[in-house]
């Protein structure tokens, strides 16, 4: 159906290859959209990704079916550093994608590279925090690059550990860089294994930061926290609903994290289940799925995309 919005995906990846590790363990492309993962072969990808090549061009094509307009990537370490196929992406897709660089937080040195992926003309850097469980996100290196992105407008895309080991950490770089702008990932882990994340004081107080100005909370990875439950994922939309009640809808964007995601449901599903809830408003929707987005990382105008329809309908 015809959408009277543009939709904006604020969470995803792509790469060539995968070729990186994690903890000691392997994580390498394989064929027919499987990759070795920790030791263990996987469906990293949708099986007729026969190459394990996730390019930007195959994603536009998924981003055209289902009517998503534009797309911001962010990076992972297991997917290993992919700044210079970003960097190709940016150049020639640069109206569809905001593109964020990563540099190799896990090792000192690595402001040198910020600073480089700044120059060449990244608008945002990513940050894999759950994966930084033994280094400071306060520490002298880190502030100083976080300082230089506020003072560049550089936007911080990071992803904090499950619960609030981090929250105090990111609260002292809001207080020392208030002007810089910050995507936090996941809906804050929202997928407790016990009691649901509502219920979960460390889970608020992660998503509380966006009470911050300049702080935001994209949804990327929802439907994988909730793949258990599956479409159309009512707990995840409640996750949602209790987001808005702490910080405002406003605070809050849809991300699909593609294209994991999509080897249990299509792209079109991983945000359709909040097109057609009823536990949404009509503005809601369109504020979540497109609106917030589009203001935060300064899209242009953007068209909605145009309805195709199945052969079998």
């Amino acid at each position: 159906m015809p959408l009277s919005f543009s939709i904006i995906d604020a969470h995803s990846h792509l790469w060539l290859r995968q070729d990186a590790e994690w903890d000691g363990r392997p994580i390498r492309t394989l064929s027919n959209g499987r990759s070795v993962f920790l030791g263990e072969e996987v469906q990293m990808l949708p099986p007729f990704m026969i190459d394990g090549r996730n390019t930007a061009e195959v994603f536009l094509s998924n981003m055209d079916y289902a009517q998503v307009s534009a797309a911001v990537v962010v990076q992972e370490f297991i997917d290993g550093l992919q700044n210079d196929y970003l960097g190709e992406v940016m150049r020639q897709h640069g109206d569809r994608f905001f593109v964020c660089g990563m540099a190799d937080y896990l090792h000192d040195g690595f402001r040198r590279q910020a600073t480089a992926l700044m120059d060449q003309g990244f608008r945002g850097l990513a940050i894999p925090g759950h994966r930084l469980l033994g280094r400071s996100l306060t520490s002298e290196e880190m502030m100083g690059m976080f300082r230089e992105m506020e003072q560049r407008g550089v936007l911080l895309s990071i992803t904090l550990a499950d619960g609030d080991w981090q929250v105090e950490e990111l609260q002292e770089v809001i207080s020392e860089c208030p002007q810089l702008k910050i995507a936090i990932g996941h809906l804050g882990m929202a997928n407790p294994p016990v009691s649901p994340p509502w219920e979960n004081d460390s889970w608020r107080r992660q998503i509380m930061l966006a009470r911050n100005e300049h702080v935001y909370i994209e949804t990327g990875g929802i439907t994988w926290l909730y793949n258990a439950e599956f479409y159309p994922f009512p707990s995840a939309v409640r996750a949602i609903r209790e987001a808005a009640a702490l910080v405002g809808m406003e605070k809050l964007m849809w991300g699909s994290d593609y294209p994991r995601t999509i080897t249990a449901i299509t792209y079109r599903m991983s945000y359709d289940f909040l097109l057609k809830t009823a536990a949404l408003t009509d503005q809601e929707k369109q504020q979540l799925l497109g609106g917030n987005a589009q203001r935060f990382y300064g899209f242009g105008e953007l068209k909605p995309m145009p309805y195709i329809k199945n052969m079998s309908e």
